[in-house]
């Protein structure tokens, strides 16, 4: 029954780039609110500034989460083991036969 069960190897080939652009896009949002916040700072909308700021971050936040939780599930890769193994073999038969084809030419 254990045969019945197929080995994977999990690869992850996230790179910083990938979420590079969200991360600028983030703290556009983010240098957006804290101009908007200053702007409406003055002695009497002092609230309305703390407000805004923390709409905009409770608002973002889950948006920021989704975008980096679904590019790194995008980049997670399930390889079968036999399959690795199989490619593994074959490359290696072939370049042993390489080997031998030029050692027969060579002598």
């Amino acid at each position: 029954m254990d045969m019945d069960l197929q080995r994977y190897r999990m690869i992850c080939t996230l790179k910083f780039g990938d979420i590079y652009g969200q991360i600028i896009v983030w703290l556009i949002v983010i240098f957006i609110s804290l101009a908007t916040s200053l702007a409406l700072w003055s002695s009497s909308r002092q609230i309305f500034a703390l407000a805004t700021v923390g709409i905009v971050l409770v608002l973002s936040l889950p948006f920021l989460l989704f975008a980096f939780v679904t590019t790194l599930l995008n980049h997670i890769e399930f390889i079968p083991m036999e399959e690795e193994i199989n490619a593994f073999t074959s490359s290696k038969g072939k370049s042993g036969s390489f080997n031998q084809q030029q050692a027969q030419t060579a002598s």
